[in-house]
């Protein structure tokens, strides 16, 4: 079984700060997986740079068996990314909005299954709306929809939950859930740990730039020394402990 997403030696520099460190990943069919990390670790860096918005100093990407570089039309055409930002495009309402997402990835008769996601996502009443007069919350799940509409293999999501209410998240748990049983994957960047445990499978761990450790939840937990410990403090010891050990390092 070939892996939908595959990341090799992903590494990215900006001028004296190395954001990302020779990053490895792969994501199979069915897989939902989390990147977690402080806030600075590198993680919107490295998720940009494997949807190819972003240039890698170094990096092999292959997404659903294409190059994410030299057949990037192809690699484009089976993702689906939401950014940590929710920024859509200002002067277009929301259903022209996602015309014109439909239109770049050449989905036909999308109008059903768009109004079947507005009301999924509860936004099925601003759907005549501009995108500048909705809420943060509302732009959030208007990019969730945008990312979700032409049913892509691989979905990277950069902290999707940001202003979200508990409809839309779940929505999105719901839809994170149906792709990955049609066999696609989703690979998520969130501080949200109740949303990792709900619905991720595995979980990489991110400080400073480098993959610092991975596993099942429940092999992330026993690495916090303790049986009894939850993910949110499996997270926590990890995580210190990394920083301590790079603090001695330097000093």
């Amino acid at each position: 079984m070939e892996s939908l997403l595959v990341v090799e030696k992903l590494s990215k520099r900006f001028e004296e700060v190395q954001a990302v460190k020779e990053l490895s990943l792969r994501i199979d069919p069915g897989e939902v997986v989390a990147l977690v990390g402080p806030n600075g670790c590198g993680k919107t860096t490295a998720l940009r740079c494997i949807c190819t918005i972003m240039k890698a100093d170094t990096a092999r990407i292959r997404i659903c068996g294409h190059d994410a570089w030299d057949e990037g039309e192809k690699a484009r055409q089976q993702i689906g990314f939401v950014p940590e930002l929710p920024y859509p495009y200002p002067y277009l309402t929301v259903n022209e909005h996602l015309r014109f997402i439909c239109r770049a990835y050449s989905v036909k008769g999308w109008e059903a299954r768009a109004e079947k996601l507005l009301k999924e996502f509860d936004l099925y009443d601003k759907r005549d709306e501009l995108a500048y007069t909705l809420s943060k919350g509302m732009r959030q799940k208007l990019l969730l929809i945008s990312a979700l509409i032409h049913e892509p293999k691989v979905l990277v999501l950069d902290e999707p939950m940001i202003g979200v209410d508990p409809k839309g998240a779940r929505a999105l748990k719901d839809n994170v859930r149906a792709l990955a049983a049609r066999g696609g994957c989703v690979l998520v960047s969130s501080h949200i740990l109740s949303l990792v445990e709900e619905v991720c499978d595995r979980v990489l761990v991110m400080v400073k730039g480098a993959l610092v450790a991975q596993g099942t939840i429940p092999e992330i937990i026993k690495l916090a020394d303790s049986k009894d410990a939850s993910l949110e403090e499996a997270f926590l010891a990890i995580t210190s402990r990394e920083t301590e050990s790079d603090n001695e390092e330097s000093s």
